[in-house]
């Protein structure tokens, strides 16, 4: 049987990693700007997080939710202090589109409603509901499609106004666009939508799978705009490579018992991985880390010659080449000067995500590679 192949990949194999490296097989060093897509928060191979995952499989590894898992409670708690999601009650999934597909299943459970109103240049997953609302036509087969989805311009006020109403369930928007090339919310109009949703009883659904925990210098995106959603989507660095998501859900809607249902979702390993992160993002404070060392970037960033624009926010940085060919720069950055960054569905951006506890030597000597390398 052989891998079904769909991923396009580099022949690289990795075999090892320590905070902000990755090693392959042939004992070369890789400066890590990527995070396996900004799934790394805290660094690879984390001393305490490995501690901690250790100390839970020699325990107990996995029951399912027919029984209490206290770790849940744990996390949950620690969740809401750092984040200051006091108000809002965590459902523990696998994944970021799975944390979504629940998240548009109880917009739609609380004002039995089943529009959506989604943006162009979005992307919330793979899974049938999650992929109904990503703007992307080569990854939806004709099973995900459906009329129920309206997609929207992001910042433009007027095709919000003009598209809802009583009918709309939820509208769902990334705290920033990660894979549509980082692409910013502007705080009036994330400020729009929360007072339209206000207006129609309409659910406020921010993805903050790519966005959150502390990668643009605030715990989430949406904490840049004053606002507060109803529901907010997590995974990615939420167990820095163990697979975890979670749903926070508003006070204001109520569970109901047999509504949703997860069969991994919030297991002790899982439970353990994600509470390691939550401890060492605030002992070493590396959401402040992620502001300082993003300003730092992009100020410095801004004297290269071959870059034209930068977008973003803290450690979830665009670096945007007008008369480049980006896949060219990707590459070469890979194989020649050992550097992981990510590509975007925008092909003037390449995404800058690494860990947030990088530090000034490696923005530097990222950066100088860009200046007289390239």
């Amino acid at each position: 049987m052989q891998i079904f192949d769909v991923y396009p990949k580099v022949p690289i194999q990795l075999v090892n990693a320590d905070k902000y490296y990755v090693f392959d097989k042939n004992d070369n060093k890789y400066l890590d700007f990527y995070g396996g897509n900004a799934v790394i928060s805290i660094g690879h191979k984390h001393p305490h997080y490995i501690k901690s995952i250790y100390k839970t499989l020699k325990s107990i590894s996995y029951y399912s939710n027919l029984i209490e898992i206290e770790q849940q409670n744990e996390l949950s708690n620690k969740l809401a202090t750092l984040s200051n999601c006091i108000d809002y009650n965590l459902f523990l999934v696998n994944s970021g589109a799975e944390a979504n597909e629940n998240a548009l299943k109880i917009a739609s459970f609380y004002n039995g409603r089943k529009k959506i109103i989604s943006f162009k240049k979005s992307f919330h997953g793979r899974t049938s509901g999650a992929l109904s609302v990503t703007d992307n036509l080569n990854f939806q087969s004709n099973f995900n499609k459906n009329n129920n989805v309206i997609f929207l311009p992001i910042n433009d006020k007027e095709s919000l106004y003009k598209n809802c109403d009583e009918s709309i369930s939820a509208i769902i928007i990334e705290g920033i666009q990660g894979m549509g090339g980082i692409n910013e919310i502007d705080s009036s109009f994330m400020q729009a939508i929360r007072k339209i949703c206000d207006k129609y009883n309409i659910i406020m659904i921010v993805d903050e799978v790519q966005s959150g925990y502390g990668r643009t210098g605030n715990f989430f995106a949406y904490q840049l705009h004053n606002i507060k959603p109803d529901i907010i989507s997590i995974a990615k660095g939420m167990g820095n490579g163990f697979p975890i998501g979670g749903v926070i859900i508003s006070n204001k809607i109520k569970p109901i018992m047999g509504y949703l249902g997860t069969t991994f979702g919030g297991s002790y390993l899982a439970c353990s991985a994600a509470i390691a992160v939550l401890d060492i993002i605030k002992k070493e404070n590396l959401i402040n880390n992620a502001k300082k060392i993003g300003l730092y970037f992009t100020n410095q960033a801004k004297s290269i010659k071959i870059i034209d624009n930068i977008k973003g926010k803290g450690l979830m940085i665009g670096l945007c080449f007008k008369n480049y060919d980006i896949k060219y720069i990707h590459n070469t950055l890979l194989m020649k000067y050992k550097i992981f960054t990510g590509l975007s569905g925008d092909h003037k951006t390449l995404r800058i995500l690494p860990p947030l506890n990088i530090t000034y030597k490696e923005v530097d000597y990222f950066l100088n590679i860009l200046d007289q390398k390239l």
